[in-house]
């Protein structure tokens, strides 16, 4: 029996959260949204030209799937999840047809690559170096990094939807805030809450605001000053609920609510002097800054944004924008590309370092590995669309919606809107996809309620992205939740109090703002 065997079993068991993992809670959800399935009715809009549901028009239609293809459904729903793909004439997800992906394989890709990229970076100890140093100067200021970085993803999540992009940023954050006294909640919650709360205050982000505004009919401009204002008070809201955390956890590790760093619970140790860069480190350092640097700027639809001619745009697929000319130096990269830059930035690195070839493709199946948690959650969320789309129950829901909304006063008309919202959000986490779905109907419903179609847009992009900062479908959440290892239960326990806030806030806001225009 090893030493660490004798001291684990002199410590007193440690109490576990009875609360389900990030997979278990998935899969419940699963089952739950395919139970639910059974019960609701299936149905349809009838669409225009562009696909989009026409208001008024919807009606019940037989369930396209007799009790065996909907077992099926179910059983599939993980595979459908990871590649699926939709039949432009059937709308039927399945993975044996000929359409549009829509199952979830570039996401998990990227984040195995990540984790590979993790795996070999690490193992240079270049990350763990340069992290003591800059954790000895930020000792005091590590608050102003806290905000620093929740603003930068706010604004990038608010003017060009980067969310996902944030599961790269995990392996650099986890050990840079556990050596400045900070435990993985902070860690999370500053990736995820900064991105998302830009999401939520989105101002012209062409993947949300583009989508609805081109669904409504208007100009992604009308509103913005509105959604401008929203944002501000939305990220001062997050950032300060995630520095008023993270003082406590600094002041007294004991109140964590999650681990810091690959420590035990409430041990984590100040930094250490700083070790000095070797030369072969200084170079894994570039290799790390270029491989991020580029997976920021190419994915930025810089000719929509520098050209201030946003518009609707294609988030999964093509991830362009719609009617945009592309500036010559414009990548317009996605996860297939991102994926392959941090393969070959892992590569790059285990030359550098004098790996050789065993050790490096070691390392790498070992990074990918460690993200078969993470890519078994992303491929769940995406199993719980599929069984939406293809029992069609979405229109029904949409329908229940639709009636919901109806005949509202101006203010409520707004309230509700953000509130159905969340739940279609659930299903449909895609900004993209739950724009083109819901504005055709809301468009037309704002006008008989005397609200302006730019805030019904508002008031839906609320919705939206509160949901995405709970929903166990949200794969910018439980991505992170489950890179950074912390419980869905505990997060939801740090955060409840924070949405509470900013539902009250915004809903409050557009509600006014309905009422006096």
């Amino acid at each position: 029996m090893s030493a660490s065997d004798i001291d684990a079993e002199a410590k007193p068991p440690r109490s576990q959260s009875r609360f389900p993992g990030a997979v278990a809670t998935l899969a419940i959800v699963t089952v739950l949204v395919w139970v639910a399935a059974l019960f609701i009715p299936a149905g349809r809009y009838l669409t225009d030209l562009d696909g989009s549901p026409i208001p008024g028009t919807y009606e019940r239609v037989p369930s396209p799937l007799d009790a065996g293809q909907m077992l099926q459904q179910l059983v599939l729903a993980p595979i459908n999840g990871i590649y699926g793909l939709r039949n432009p004439d059937t709308e039927v997800v399945d993975t044996e047809t000929v359409g549009r992906m829509f199952g979830q394989i570039g996401v998990i890709v990227f984040i195995m690559a990540i984790g590979a990229f993790i795996s070999v970076s690490f193992a240079t100890r270049a990350l763990e170096v340069a992290v003591a140093s800059l954790a000895h100067r930020l000792r005091d200021k590590g608050w102003l990094l806290i905000a620093a970085v929740m603003l930068l993803f706010s604004l990038l999540g608010s003017t060009m939807g980067f969310s996902v992009e944030t599961l790269g940023f995990y392996a650099l954050f986890i050990p840079l805030m556990a050596a400045l006294g900070y435990d993985r909640m902070v860690t999370a919650s500053m990736i995820i809450l900064g991105a998302l709360s830009g999401v939520m205050g989105a101002t012209v982000n062409p993947f949300s605001i583009g989508v609805a505004a081109g669904e409504a009919g208007v100009s992604i401009g009308e509103g913005i000053g509105l959604r401008a204002l929203l944002w501000v008070l939305l990220t001062t809201l997050s950032i300060g609920w995630v520095l008023r955390y993270a003082a406590r956890v600094r002041r007294d590790p004991s109140s964590s609510l999650s681990g810091f760093g690959d420590e035990e619970e409430g041990s984590a140790a100040p930094p250490a002097q700083a070790e000095v860069l070797s030369g072969m480190q200084k170079a894994v350092l570039v290799i790390t800054a270029l491989a991020f640097g580029l997976m920021i700027f190419s994915v930025i639809p810089w000719s929509s944004v520098i050209d201030a001619r946003p518009a609707p745009a294609d988030y999964y697929a093509s991830h362009e924008v719609k009617g945009a000319q592309p500036f010559w130096f414009e990548l317009n990269w996605w996860f297939p590309q991102l994926a392959m830059l941090f393969v070959l930035a892992s590569v790059g690195v285990g030359i550098v370092a004098r790996m050789g070839e065993k050790q490096t493709v070691k390392l790498i199946a070992a990074g990918a590995a460690d993200m078969m948690g993470p890519a078994m959650v992303v491929l769940l969320a995406g199993g719980v669309s599929a069984i939406m789309t293809n029992t069609q129950t979405l229109d029904t829901i949409l329908y229940s919606m639709e009636q919901l909304v109806s005949g509202a006063s101006a203010a409520s008309f707004t309230t509700l809107t953000v509130l159905v919202n969340i739940p279609l959000a659930v299903l449909v986490p895609s900004s993209s996809g739950h724009g083109a779905l819901a504005m055709p109907l809301l468009a037309p419903l704002a006008d008989f309620a005397g609200v302006s179609r730019a805030t019904t847009i508002t008031a839906w992009i609320m919705g939206h992205g509160l949901a995405l900062m709970f929903s166990p479908t949200s794969v910018v959440l439980v991505g992170g939740l489950a890179i950074a290892k912390v419980g869905y239960d505990k997060f939801l326990r740090f955060v409840w109090p924070l949405l509470l806030a900013l539902f009250v806030v915004s809903a409050a806001i557009i509600g006014v703002m309905a009422t006096l225009t």
